[in-house]
């Protein structure tokens, strides 16, 4: 049994005055009226279990205006016990998060072994699709630790050296320094960021052969015709000896500039189908399955690696999707875990109304269980 939310009590945040919601561990629908608060749920259930929003948001943001603290706290079941994730704001206190697990103080909810994992989608995550490179590189690296955890420090190795690098060609370049003394100084940093470089590119390209033949599967699953490949796209070699030649190369132009040019901080991942970008050849239809298929995918991967499912939270994620692929998406969440599923009407949701799928109305301002199910996995 993969752990899961059994429990989620609300107070002060966002719109919420109080909530208090039972949940089972399959599919269930949150249904409610745009600016109900049905974003705002998951957005708590989210904070519950990783003390962090999915938002860009403050702490005060996040209380509800007129109170002067919150508090979420999401009660879990696991294979060894239920366990307890709090956390509580306080905007104006020294401490503005406190973060708890079975009351105990904690640093971080983020390595705790009980915690669930989430995976996220929202209506503002297309951006993994059409956005810029550096999005996409964040979001593969956090797969990355969490598929192979002793790969995580590699990203902070790769860019402490670019960052150490990148100061020294600054300094350089004020000093007005030429091409044969800059190289002279640069030389101990060309070795260690190649051979931090060419560790991060292996790793990253590892992750994407990885979650491939699942994002596929998941894609055609969803209806999405033709063949969906995330491909990854780096800058520089797997090879340190590559990776020190072009830096070596590029003296110049980085002395120019100030800043290396040459690197894994500047990969991209491509989603292609059929081998043409899926942001340039597809509607916005298939964009939202093409980012389904990808987040679905790494799903199943992060299950298989770590033997944890994640709970999926998934906000709007009907609206842009006719009856068919609606029902496709609800035949591959129904059964895999727990998934919370947001919808302006419960009927968007095929099969909403068996008695295994668990429902919460939301109203404005309170959130209210009016059925609650075993929710079948």
């Amino acid at each position: 049994m993969s752990a899961h939310l059994s429990r989620l009590r609300v107070r002060d945040l966002r719109t919420y005055v109080a909530a208090d919601v039972v949940l089972g561990p399959g599919l269930t629908v949150v249904a409610g009226p745009n600016g109900a608060g049905k974003t705002n749920l998951l957005e708590a259930a989210y904070l519950a279990c990783t003390g962090r929003s999915f938002r860009a948001a403050s702490d005060a943001d996040l209380v509800r205006r007129g109170a002067e603290a919150g508090n979420v706290a999401a009660e879990v079941a696991t294979p060894a016990g239920p366990s307890v994730f709090s956390v509580g704001l306080e905007p104006g206190g020294q401490r503005t998060r406190r973060l708890r697990v079975d009351g105990n103080p904690v640093d971080s909810l983020l390595d705790h072994p009980a915690r669930p994992r989430m995976s996220v989608f929202l209506p503002d995550r297309m951006v993994l699709v059409k956005g810029g490179p550096a999005l996409r590189r964040s979001h593969l690296d956090q797969l990355l630790a969490v598929l192979r955890p002793g790969a995580a420090p590699l990203r902070r190795s790769f860019h402490e050296a670019l960052r150490q690098r990148n100061a020294l060609l600054s300094s350089l370049r004020a000093r007005g320094a030429d091409v044969a003394a800059a190289a002279r100084e640069l030389g101990p940093w060309d070795r260690t960021v190649a051979e931090a470089a060419a560790a991060l590119t292996a790793a990253r390209a590892g992750t994407t052969q990885a979650i491939n033949p699942a994002v596929q599967a998941r894609a055609e699953e969803l209806g999405l015709s033709g063949v969906l490949e995330i491909a990854y796209r780096p800058r520089s070699s797997a090879d340190p000896d590559e990776v020190l030649a072009a830096l070596q190369e590029r003296h110049g132009g980085d002395l120019e500039r100030g800043f290396t040019h040459h690197g894994p901080h500047r990969d991209d991942l491509a989603v292609r189908r059929d081998g043409r970008l899926i942001t340039r050849f597809g509607s916005q239809g298939e964009q939202r399955m093409a980012l389904l298929a990808l987040l679905l995918g790494e799903t199943d991967v992060i299950e298989d690696a770590t033997g944890q499912r994640p709970v999926l939270l998934l906000d709007d994620v009907m609206s842009e999707l006719d009856a068919e692929r609606r029902a496709r998406l609800v035949a591959l969440i129904r059964g895999r875990g727990q998934a919370l599923v947001t919808v302006t009407e419960a009927a968007h949701v095929p099969g909403a109304e068996d008695p295994d799928v668990g429902r919460i109305d939301v109203v404005p301002g309170a959130a209210e269980s009016v059925r609650v199910a075993a929710g079948g996995d």
